[in-house]
């Protein structure tokens, strides 16, 4: 056999695995070092086993608490410390293309041999997210039981939803100026498995600010209040009842339900259920 030959058949049997990105990466080694830059992913991580390997994190990554404090803090997601993190070494850093930034992929793939890009925009999209993570750092047969696990919830969360009805919705994650969600975002897609839309979607904006004048104008059935990124509170459910003029229509709801993908998705569909036996009236629960 040609020593090209030789190679091609190596080559043959070895696993890839396709980013959002679309770059190709291989199976990692034994000696993995990774720093993940998505609070989510972070969490996916430790949930995989991957404990020992990960070697930096920003500082919202948060879970799990009482083993992600022992992980170096390397700034935010879109101010991250390069010095701090190229000192660390990593053989692998994981991005996503909400989250960091374009120049941060850029600045770290000149010294970094692989840097993961996450995109998942739909509930769905979880199961390539697993596998992806799972398949490079040997993992495949955990998250193939993350899989069926979120298969599983979200086979019942659909079934649910035809029996449920339709609600046009206003989704704020800020204040200051006031800022929502458009439909294609994650967010939009989560809220649709329990058949309820946003409202605000004649825009480019993914994550759109609005005026006042536009939060009057929306045909809005109900608005829910993400405690994160910004943290609403209870207060602020009277001053948008009062502005909205939708008594005792604004919930708080907890953002990471809603925006984190990763192992919490699994969690999020239980909690998408729990919230929606809470809006029906008892004897039409499900």
């Amino acid at each position: 056999m040609t020593l090209v030959a030789s190679i091609g058949a190596i080559c043959s049997h070895m696993s890839l695995f396709i980013d959002d990105h679309r770059q190709k990466h291989e199976s990692a080694g034994s000696n993995a070092r990774i720093v993940s830059l998505v609070p989510s992913i972070t969490e996916l991580l430790f949930e995989l086993g991957l404990e020992e390997e990960i070697v930096g994190r920003t500082g919202f990554c948060i879970h799990p608490k009482t083993k992600v404090e022992r992980v170096p803090k390397l700034g935010g997601t879109k101010d991250v410390d390069l010095k701090k993190l190229k000192a660390l070494e990593p053989t692998h850093v994981i991005l996503n293309i909400d989250e960091n930034t374009l120049e941060t992929f850029n600045l770290i793939s000149k010294f970094v041999p692989n840097v993961i890009v996450t995109h998942p925009n739909a509930p769905e999209d979880n199961i390539k997210l697993y596998r992806l993570i799972g398949g490079i750092f040997n993992r495949s047969q955990m998250a193939e039981c993350l899989v069926a696990q979120f298969e599983q919830k979200l086979l019942r969360l659909k079934l649910n939803q035809k029996h449920l009805p339709q609600r046009k919705i206003l989704y704020l994650i800020w204040k200051k100026p006031w800022m929502s969600v458009n439909r294609d975002t994650y967010i939009a897609r989560m809220l649709k498995l329990i058949n309820c839309r946003v409202v605000t979607y004649r825009c480019e904006a993914r994550y759109p600010t609005c005026s006042l004048e536009s939060l009057l104008s929306y045909d809005t059935d109900m608005c829910l209040l993400s405690s994160e990124p910004y943290p609403f509170k209870s207060k602020h459910i009277v001053e948008l009842e009062s502005l909205l003029n939708l008594f005792d229509k604004v919930r708080l709801v907890d953002g990471e339900m809603f925006s984190w993908y990763g192992s919490r998705a699994i969690l999020a569909l239980d909690y998408l259920d729990s919230l929606i036996q809470g809006w029906l009236p008892r004897e039409t629960r499900l």
